[in-house]
């Protein structure tokens, strides 16, 4: 799974992943984080989620990559602003009243160009990576954002022999074993959402997990 992967997804609207309203869980569970206003959160593999436009409500600085300029001019168009936008190193970076989002590739961002990230919220990133990936994707991760930032992440878990992905199958172990040197992981939500969800039954699945945890710095 390349770059050129997820530009075709979006090139040809194949974006099953994008949610057409703020995802439920993140008004739901963000409280947890116990976070003050003017934080900055970091939103990696971003897309044109309308989580960000939400966490900039709640008076957060939004920080967010991603690959497509696709994605991220439909984000602008359809939210009504008009980014300014320059060129750092490799990215482009859109910016506007609060948010600033870099164009580019996640594992190409280093943290003298995104800064210290607050927190990060992590929807839609981990599930989009497959599991050879998402070791590589933990380890750079943690060198943008500090051992002292507190994370939202939100997973699904499933059969993976049932479906090929993505979204790819992301279980409590594997959030354990990837994050559970450096946080403290609570479980606080997990729900069985296969029911209703054709576009899943339709794959064969048997289940689908939906799982948020809170990770907090360790010690």
């Amino acid at each position: 799974m390349d770059a050129e992967f997820w530009k075709q997804r979006w090139q040809n609207n194949e974006t099953g992943f994008h949610l057409d309203e703020v995802n439920p869980l993140l008004p739901r569970f963000w409280p947890r984080l116990q976070i003050p206003e003017k934080s900055r959160v970091f939103v990696p593999l971003c897309g044109k989620s309308l989580d960000m436009r939400w966490l900039r409500e709640q008076g957060h600085e939004v920080w967010g990559v991603e690959l497509s300029p696709l994605a991220l001019q439909q984000f602008f168009s359809e939210q009504g602003l008009k980014p300014e936008i320059h060129r750092a190193g490799s990215f482009e970076i859109w910016e506007t009243d609060g948010l600033r989002l870099f164009c580019g590739d996640f594992f190409e961002l280093t943290p003298e160009l995104l800064g210290t990230p607050s927190v990060v919220y992590d929807r839609a990133s981990m599930i989009a990576l497959p599991p050879a990936m998402r070791p590589d994707y933990a380890r750079h991760l943690q060198s943008l954002a500090p051992a002292s930032a507190p994370r939202l992440l939100v997973t699904l878990d499933y059969e993976q022999t049932q479906m090929a992905g993505p979204p790819f199958a992301v279980s409590e172990a594997e959030v354990q074993t990837l994050y559970g040197d450096i946080f403290q992981i609570e479980k606080i939500f997990a729900e069985d959402i296969l029911a209703g969800n054709e576009r899943f039954l339709q794959k064969g699945l048997t289940r689908l997990e939906e799982s948020v945890y809170l990770l907090n710095p360790a010690g």
